[in-house]
């Protein structure tokens, strides 16, 4: 945080300000703000702790926005992670002791649902990995293509997200990675969910941290801030309706992009071929992928200023601060440029956009949540706990142990209307060889699936 205060051109800023916020990560503090706040004499800082399920937008959205009405005139965000800290004192057993804590923050934001189904965790589909690569067979079937050349198709967009890392001083591994790397199971890189690789997954084993200073215009300008280094935020807008992946009707869709998208474009008078840079959340290859249907975003094109978070590295609730800091940089190199930055939270579950630019923006900036237009046209599919009968594969992805496919995991629709998770250790296999989506089956009343 001090190394953005003196990038602003202030240090001074960051002893004034009135509410300092942090996301949630692996570490135990319970009032991470207050701590900051004591080490850079920020003593009346409000102290907000934003939990996990809440997007990284969000922080941004809340500084801006009271800025914008007058609550405060300097308001910090900043996150950090020591993972690959933790895993070095697992692997060495040499302690690396962190800090005690017993204050509470004055602020807590948190999620207000479960991301994950209830049916979908007896089935293994509780990671991240598992969940994403439902979607991104899903939208292998959706686009019709077969599944060497889906495979070719991502590992291609996959070494296009590592070239932007190599470039970028700050990635935790900047260095490109051809395709054949990132879709080839040698060399370690095992599969860690059809058809996820190792390479393909966002990469939380890292030590980073990020810190931004959002203050008001006069603040900035009583300061003797050059306006070269101001980035102003245009929009942020957000969808917090949550629904989890199974009770989605299509599952390769995203509504909540597509309708903060539109607001976005609508707000800012910018539509994608009219912003200059991108940077998409990147978890995995079906998020960016979503995310560039919904927002109608070339996917050939340069989404990423990092790398990305398997590559420049994905903390685990910080990785969006470390590219809003990247994007900044970006801007004031490109005067009068406009960026995107995204989030997302879950298994896209909650989706942020957000339009920024060294430029003053064209009307006064907005913070806006379209969750109830979102959740009134997401409609879901009607799913239970058990059925039985004919019906089709609405998706599916094959769990493995070790290097063996172990359970294919299905999404089923049957002919009465209900959806089932149901599962097939025979069916392994044949899934990470054959498209499964669309297939015919039978669901019997033990839970077994056969394909007709």
């Amino acid at each position: 945080m001090r190394r953005a205060g003196e990038d602003s051109g202030d240090p001074g800023l960051l002893a004034r300000a009135g509410e300092i916020l942090v996301p949630q990560g692996f570490w135990n503090y319970t009032d991470p703000a207050r701590a900051l706040a004591e080490r850079l004499g920020a003593g009346g800082a409000r102290s907000t702790l934003v939990q996990l399920g809440m997007l990284q937008t969000t922080l941004f959205g809340h500084a801006a926005r009271r800025i914008a009405q007058g609550e405060a005139d300097i308001v910090l965000v900043a996150g950090g992670e020591a993972k690959y800290r933790a895993r070095r004192e697992q692997i060495s057993g040499i302690p690396a002791p962190s800090s005690e804590q017993r204050s509470q923050p004055d602020t807590v934001l948190a999620p207000s649902a479960d991301i994950v189904h209830p049916f979908e965790l007896q089935h293994g589909l509780q990671m991240p990995v598992t969940q994403f690569s439902v979607v991104e067979n899903a939208l292998r079937h959706a686009d019709g293509e077969d599944i060497e050349t889906h495979a070719e198709t991502v590992a291609q967009l996959w070494s296009r997200m590592s070239l932007a890392a190599a470039g970028n001083p700050d990635a935790w591994h900047p260095e490109e990675v051809p395709a054949d790397e990132i879709r080839s199971t040698a060399n370690g890189n095992r599969m860690l969910a059809f058809p996820y690789t190792k390479r393909h997954n966002s990469q939380w084993n890292v030590d980073q941290a990020a810190g931004l200073v959002f203050t008001s215009v006069a603040t900035a300008r009583a300061a003797g801030i050059p306006e070269e280094r101001w980035i102003f935020p245009w929009t942020v807008v957000e969808s917090s309706f949550m629904q989890p992946l199974s009770q989605r009707q299509d599952l390769h869709r995203s509504k909540g992009f597509a309708a903060a998208g539109a607001r976005a474009y609508a707000r800012t008078g910018r539509t994608p071929d009219a912003i200059d840079h991108f940077e998409l959340y990147s978890c995995f290859p079906s998020a960016v992928r979503v995310q560039c249907r919904e927002l109608g975003i070339p996917e050939d094109g340069a989404l990423t200023v990092t790398g990305g978070m398997a590559f420049a590295g994905g903390p685990l609730n910080n990785f969006v601060l470390q590219a809003q800091v990247k994007m900044a940089q970006v801007l004031r190199d490109d005067p009068g440029s406009v960026g995107m930055v995204n989030a997302v939270s879950g298994i896209l579950s909650k989706q942020g956009v957000g339009l920024w630019s060294s430029a003053a923006p064209p009307q006064p900036f907005t913070y806006e949540d379209v969750s109830d237009e979102v959740e009134r046209s997401a409609g879901p599919a009607s799913l239970v706990e058990k059925g039985e009968g004919r019906g089709r594969v609405a998706g599916y992805t094959v769990l493995f142990e070790g290097e063996r496919p172990a359970s294919a995991v299905f999404l089923c629709d049957l002919e009465d209307g209900t959806r089932v998770v149901a599962s097939s250790p025979a069916l392994a296999e044949q899934g990470t060889r054959e498209e499964l989506c669309g297939r015919a089956l039978r669901l019997a009343s033990d839970g077994s699936v056969a394909l007709t």
